[in-house]
């Protein structure tokens, strides 16, 4: 008899059970999505996300990165990404401070826990930063105050702040349960993975909207978004296996033969960080000259003027610009990951040695070798899907008008495609754990 694809929900109450949690607590998140901010002015926001001024980019990111919560201005209007940047931050600091490299190196496993403490209470302040940073960015960008107070011009009230900081650490809270009884591990992902596809509907509505160009639309979009996917997961697939000898074991009186095994290294070890980070800080010009804009003096205002134009969006120097951070940013993000792994010290530690280098510190420098050649075609990749959207423009004129949108067709899928391939393997390994075999998921 012929298998259903979804025979293992039937194998495994367990797993059904994780599935349903999974899937309640994500409902969940999306409702408390659309609550919005106590005493917010939705038309000012309206205002803003519909205009074409400096740091427009920014604002549609965060909107597609938030899943819309951001043109709703709801209590997650952030989303988790405060608790994801703090932990960016510790990441960073870890190499730099000799303290903490020594901590995780010592006992990675207390290092860890160290790490999941601390970044639960770093994410409290950055959210209360974010909140005030995100409220003050949308008012430079519109005549009308975003608050309905009497302060709402100039200073964002406690009220606001601590209910948007409250609504962050509510998505992180829903993350946490959904890794502890829904899919394990995957709580934070599925959040984010939740926000951008529950946008696509919307923007592919509006993309269709023009009767005239419907039909060229439809076969664009379809052919971008198939290719990326294809792209996206033949690049993330993507792995060097460097050989590596592990020494055999005693049994007995008798010493085994080494065993001959690999070490895989990413193509792609940044992940989708690097678009962020360059797509924030490649628009902070624009926003910072949106305060000198109309100043007296002649030299600062045409300074401001300029960096507007070519920082705000929608320009060829722009883009370049953005493509060339975006490769920068990968470099840097995977060098910082690889060196936290401090794979040369494990390999000494197991008495696995790559055949011809010296182990220890060679090993490490020869992989860091290794990993920023093969990095380089990755890079390539997150740049040219960064600035998907003004390529296709160059190719088909009339897909310029909604390159805002086909950033769901490149940055967007990027997200989802890994965390459906990572809940996937998620669900293999449980079965695995079970005694089932894993050929239920593809029969």
């Amino acid at each position: 008899m012929k298998r259903s694809p979804w025979r293992f929900l039937l194998i495994s109450a367990d797993i059904r059970n994780r599935l349903l949690i999974t899937a309640l607590l994500l409902v969940i998140y999306r409702f408390a999505a659309h609550v919005p901010v106590p005493g917010i002015n939705r038309a000012a926001i309206l205002e803003v996300l519909s205009g074409t001024g400096a740091g427009q980019p920014l604002f549609n990111l965060l909107d597609l990165l938030s899943g819309g919560t951001v043109s709703n201005f709801s209590v997650l209007a952030m989303g988790v990404y405060p608790y994801i940047t703090a932990q960016i931050i510790l990441q960073l600091l870890i190499p730099i401070i000799p303290a903490l490299q020594r901590r995780m190196e010592d006992d990675p496993r207390e290092g860890r826990k160290w790490m999941e403490r601390w970044t639960y209470y770093l994410a409290v302040p950055m959210a209360a930063l974010n909140a005030v940073g995100q409220i003050r960015l949308f008012q430079q960008f519109t005549q009308t105050p975003i608050m309905n107070t009497p302060l709402g011009a100039n200073l964002p009230t406690v009220t606001m702040i601590a209910t948007m900081t409250a609504g962050t650490m509510f998505g992180i809270w829903l993350g946490e349960l959904i890794s502890e009884h829904g899919i394990r591990n995957q709580g934070l992902s599925l959040i984010i993975f939740a926000g951008i596809v529950s946008r696509i509907p919307a923007n592919v509505s509006s993309l269709l909207a023009d009767e005239q160009t419907r039909l060229a639309t439809l076969v664009v979009l379809g052919l971008v978004t198939l290719g990326t996917i294809v792209a996206i997961v033949y690049v993330q697939e993507g792995r060097r296996n460097v050989p590596v000898m592990y020494p055999g074991r005693r049994v007995g009186n008798r010493m085994s033969m080494p065993v001959k095994g690999t070490l895989p290294l990413m193509v792609n070890m940044a992940g989708m960080i690097p678009l962020i980070f360059a797509q924030s800080l490649i628009t902070l010009p624009a926003v910072i000259a949106q305060f000198f804009i109309g100043s007296s003096s002649e030299v600062v205002h045409n300074i401001a003027t300029w960096m507007q134009s070519n920082f705000g969006g929608g320009t060829s120097t722009y883009y370049i610009l953005y493509f060339v951070m975006v490769v920068g940013f990968t470099f840097f993000y995977t060098d910082v990951l690889f060196a936290q792994q401090n794979y040369g010290e494990n390999l000494k530690r197991a008495g696995a040695q790559i055949p011809g280098v010296t182990k220890g510190p060679a090993t490490q420098r020869y992989l860091t070798r290794v990993l920023r050649r093969i990095t380089l075609p990755g890079a390539l990749f997150l740049g040219i899907v960064a600035i998907m959207p003004f390529l296709v423009g160059l190719v088909w004129p009339l897909g310029a008008r909604s390159s805002g949108l086909l950033l769901v067709s490149s940055a967007g899928l990027l997200i989802v495609v890994g965390v459906i391939r990572d809940v996937y393997r998620s669900i293999e390994a449980e079965l695995k754990l079970r005694g089932y075999d894993s050929a239920v998921l593809v029969h």
